[in-house]
């Protein structure tokens, strides 16, 4: 194992840290966060152990969809800054050591943008195959909606036209025609302009809408008729401009159907992809107290199908609504039941509104357990901002918005957010057993049995054991259901870790039909170690929601334990 070549596919083991400028810390006491306030957080981020920060959209927005509804592509919204000071967080956080990616959203604009308003005006008009028109009434269309609590159509009549627009997401989000070579041109030059501030790649949204072709012309189908060859060509565009650059897309597809997204074994379309499911089965295998969903997802992953230089993306919690809609309605339902069983919790049936630490009732064995088995998957992990005090959600506000509360530093009025009064700040803060009286960075940074201070170790450990982002993973034969034993080895470096999802303490009996006897297994998270007997097994005693990581250690190896 070489550690020099870590360096060359940085996404293999970075640390990602989602978060919304607009919540995250505002400088200026208006109430909204802002960019010089993220560049007086940055030193925390690092401290923190992230490595890669993803900055959901900045750009000016009519504010319908928090951000997602972009008005330009090219431009900051002034409430949170400029460009000037968007280059300055830039400059700082790589100066800390981290790199930055931002949300690219190809799929749609606003209906605010310049694009759609020149769109509308005409059918003539040179802007009017930007977007997805059709002149017939549409079909019942209510079963493909994405937000159907807000919309019964993914087509919508223009009255100044009188022709139908598409939009997969809200009716104010028109879908952009991706067959459009002048379309695509200018999603290019988006691209160039944010990589020449320095910007390391992209969160691309929503990938396999905007690579479909429903609606479109004729024409426009034998133009797209082979979708991937664009999202190929997107990823030979961010090379040429930035050889270490990465689009890390939303792709809530089966694992057989990612393949593809991932370019196969050229590895020429995205660079690394979000792991829904795995995602969905770790709930599932909390629910249950079982492990077996959660080594069943992992072990379909197609990894034989993809290149090695592609990764998976591992997370416990996001910006979005939390999906369950790969697993079956039962489930679901035993998801729900679990973590989620009031119906102001759940979204379109589908989801859950909620943070983690008041799902599991803030217990803080199952939140460390949790967050241990985060790192310690095979993949990169990504943390939304707050999970690292374990900050909870606020169930009266509307879908997603429930966890886009702002950040909680302090036990202040306003968290330490803003100096603002509440009536000014962007989002109210969470009250209850989850507010900063009770939850917030400076009293964590004191405590050393915080959540803060155990996912500051994680981090630590996962960037000192490469093997995890970048070894092969096999799960260990063991007989406990209620513990994933799994191991992940790059070359020589290898380790084994072990989680329990359940309450009950389990001695887990383990043959490592690899090694020889006597080798070390060194505890890396407390002191100790343990020496494989002549059966080359070992007996590893994990207490109630326990967690292990052992470094294997061979005679020779010069590891640090």
């Amino acid at each position: 194992m070489r550690i020099t070549d870590t360096s060359d596919l940085w996404w293999k083991n970075a640390v990602i840290y989602c978060l919304d400028v607009e919540t995250y810390f505002d400088s200026d006491g208006d109430g909204v966060g802002d960019f010089a306030g993220l560049a007086q957080r940055v030193d925390y981020l690092a401290e923190l152990g992230v490595t890669c920060l993803w900055l959901m959209p900045f750009y000016p927005t009519p504010g319908k969809d928090d951000g997602y509804d972009v008005s330009d592509f090219y431009g900051v919204d002034p409430r949170l800054g400029t460009h000037g000071e968007v280059v300055e967080l830039v400059r700082t956080a790589k100066d800390r050591g981290l790199r930055v990616i931002v949300d690219l959203l190809v799929n749609h604009t606003s209906d605010q943008h310049p694009w759609f308003k020149e769109a509308r005006k005409s059918k003539d008009n040179p802007y009017r195959d930007y977007y997805v028109w059709r002149s017939d009434p549409p079909p019942d269309t209510s079963d493909q909606v994405v937000f159907p609590d807000q919309e019964d159509s993914i087509w919508e009549k223009d009255e100044k036209t009188g022709e139908w627009y598409l939009h997969h997401f809200y009716k104010h989000q028109p879908d952009l025609n991706i067959a459009n070579r002048q379309v695509q041109d200018a999603i290019a030059k988006v691209m160039g302009f944010w990589l020449q501030l320095g910007i390391d790649g992209f969160r691309v949204d929503a990938v396999p809408f905007f690579l479909n072709d429903l609606g479109m012309s004729d024409r426009d189908k034998h133009d797209f008729s082979e979708p991937h060859e664009y999202l190929r060509s997107l990823r030979q565009f961010l090379q040429r401009r930035s050889g270490e650059a990465i689009l890390l897309g939303e792709v809530n597809v089966p694992f057989e159907d990612q393949v593809e997204f991932f370019g196969g074994t050229n590895g020429d379309e995205l660079t690394m992809m979000f792991d829904f499911i795995g995602m969905q089965a770790i709930y599932l295998s909390m629910a249950r107290a079982d492990a077996r969903p959660l080594a069943k997802a992992l072990e379909q992953r197609p990894l034989d199908q993809i290149s090695p230089d592609s990764q998976y993306a591992n997370f416990l919690r996001n910006h979005d609504e939390l999906t369950l809609d790969k697993l079956s309605e039962s489930e679901r339902q035993e998801v729900f039941a679990a973590f989620g069983p009031e119906p102001e919790m759940q979204l379109f049936g589908r989801g859950l509104k909620r943070r983690l630490p008041p799902m599991l009732e803030g217990d803080p064995r199952r939140l460390k357990m949790a967050y241990s088995l985060l790192f310690a998957l095979p993949g990169t992990p990504v943390l939304f901002y707050g999970e690292e005090i374990g900050m909870g959600e606020n169930l009266e506000l509307s879908g997603r918005m429930a966890v886009r509360t702002p950040m909680q530093w302090t036990d202040e009025p306003g968290a330490g957010f803003s100096t603002a009064p509440a009536r000014k700040l962007v989002a109210p803060v969470v009250t209850g057993g989850f507010g900063p009286e009770h939850v917030n960075v400076a009293s964590a940074r004191h405590d050393p049995d915080s959540l803060l201070r155990h996912i500051t170790l994680m981090a630590q450990r996962y960037r000192e054991c490469p093997e995890l982002g970048w070894g092969e993973f096999r799960v260990l034969e063991q007989p406990e259901i209620s513990v994933l034993a799994h191991r992940c080895t790059w070359d020589e470096a290898s380790m084994v870790l072990l989680h329990n999802l359940g309450p009950e303490s389990v001695v887990v009996p383990l043959t490592l039909d690899d090694d020889e006897e006597g080798t070390l297994l060194v505890d890396l998270l407390e002191e100790g170690e343990c020496r494989l007997d002549e059966r080359r097994s070992v007996d590893l005693a994990l207490e109630g929601y326990g967690y292990r990581w052992l470094r294997v250690q061979r005679p020779g190896d010069r590891r640090l334990p």
